[in-house]
């Protein structure tokens, strides 16, 4: 079984270990809700250096990636991160991923750490048909062994990380990054998380974990840092509704049907595995079902009106008190009548309600905020809603539409 170049940090530490991912790794420290709270309110570190890091480099590097990958990559800049993911050939997903673009021809992915050697094979392939080779130097370079990685994540985590560098960072925009010295190390400082509460990650190389790791701790007892392990980072990116690969997503599950759709981009000249597959899919389209404190007559006289779709079911004033909104009874009856489960549905609304009967059904919800302008309702949304949009061309774009 393999260790991370922390290991020796997490035994002193008294961490309940065990193997993921061929990696023996920390899987609680103080116990899982304590840990969770401590990454909701402060600021804790993970060591995530089991996942996976592999280079794409040189002229035909955007190609292959538009090519293996759903999202679009010529929209990033130097600096940029893309969460993205890869389709398998056969309408699943080899693993999601997150893409980083150094310049022009110097892109590197972030992969699951369970998924590296399937990952590495599968570029490897792709890459062959556009004269790419693999191998320490060449276009492909798989340098997963040789890259630590710590997360730094919660409210106080940039704090922590601003005193391990000499200019300014806290303000960071969310997937940005920069190649730049953190403790003194080389090092790529990735404003991304897989927890939902902010923060950083810090990719070094091995030789540098001990200065890295004792200057992390230095910078952070001052904010009360804490050790995190992975029972915490399920609970955290569960909470958020994030995806995990071999859990929510896998090689049997397509992007679209994943709720995946906001990062499937049929952009012009983008001929990405299955594009044919997902466009077909997304013609057929879904389900749209309204659940409204409107009567069922003026909801469907109201779509007919604007040109919309006819919804597939209506839940208006017409059910009795007990079964509308906020009530769970139309989320239920939806997946009864569909055959549907709660990850198959997204919920839309702007207000408090919906989203409380989308959590009592463990349904993903999304905020929109162009109904109102009550700033108490859009701070609760952006607070603790995964997805929040201000307008109706931000809501389309992740719709795919």
């Amino acid at each position: 079984m393999k260790t991370t170049a922390f290991h020796k940090y997490h035994i002193a530490a008294g961490a309940k270990m065990a193997e993921f991912a061929g990696y023996n790794m920390p899987i609680e420290f103080t116990g899982i809700n304590d840990e969770h709270m401590a990454v909701r309110n402060g600021a804790g570190v993970f060591d995530v250096s089991h996942m996976g890091e592999i280079w794409v480099k040189g002229p035909k590097a955007l190609d292959l990636l538009q090519r293996i990958t759903t999202n679009d990559v010529s929209k990033l800049f130097p600096g940029k991160v893309q969460y993205s993911c890869m389709p398998n050939g056969r309408g699943g997903i080899v693993d999601d991923i997150l893409v980083y673009r150094v310049d022009a021809e110097t892109y590197m992915l972030c992969v699951n750490a369970a998924n590296i050697e399937k990952d590495w094979k599968h570029i490897c392939e792709q890459g062959r048909a556009f004269g790419m080779e693999a191998g320490h130097g060449k276009e492909l370079y798989n340098a997963s062994d040789e890259i630590c990685q710590l997360a730094v994540q919660g409210p106080l985590a940039m704090k922590i990380a601003q005193k391990l560098v000499d200019h300014p960072v806290e303000q960071m925009p969310y997937y940005t990054f920069e190649q730049t010295e953190v403790a003194g190390c080389e090092a790529i400082l990735s404003i991304t998380g897989y927890t939902g509460s902010g923060g950083c990650e810090i990719y070094a190389y091995n030789a540098d974990a001990d200065r890295l790791w004792e200057a992390l701790w230095k910078a952070g007892e001052e904010y009360g840092l804490k050790n995190i392990g992975l029972g915490a980072r399920d609970t955290l990116r569960l909470e958020k509704g994030f995806c995990l690969y071999g859990n929510d997503i896998d090689d049997t599950t397509s992007p679209l049907e994943a709720g995946l759709g906001w990062i499937t981009k049929f952009a012009e000249g983008k001929d990405f595995i299955d594009r044919p597959l997902m466009e077909r899919q997304k013609a057929e389209g879904g389900l749209i079902c309204v659940v409204s404190h409107s009567l069922e007559h003026n909801i469907r006289r109201d779509y007919k009106a604007n040109s919309l779709p006819e919804p597939d079911a209506v839940y208006g004033w017409d059910y009795p008190p007990e079964q509308r909104k906020p009530a769970p009874f139309p989320l239920e009856d939806i997946m009864e009548r569909f055959g549907l489960s709660a990850g198959d549905l997204l919920m839309i609304d702007d207000l408090k309600p919906g989203y409380d009967m989308a959590l009592s059904c463990g349904v993903d919800f999304a905020a929109v905020g162009w109904a109102n302008d009550i700033k108490s309702i859009e701070d609760f949304m952006r607070t603790n809603c995964r997805w929040y949009f201000k307008s109706v061309p931000e809501l389309a774009e992740f719709l795919g539409t």
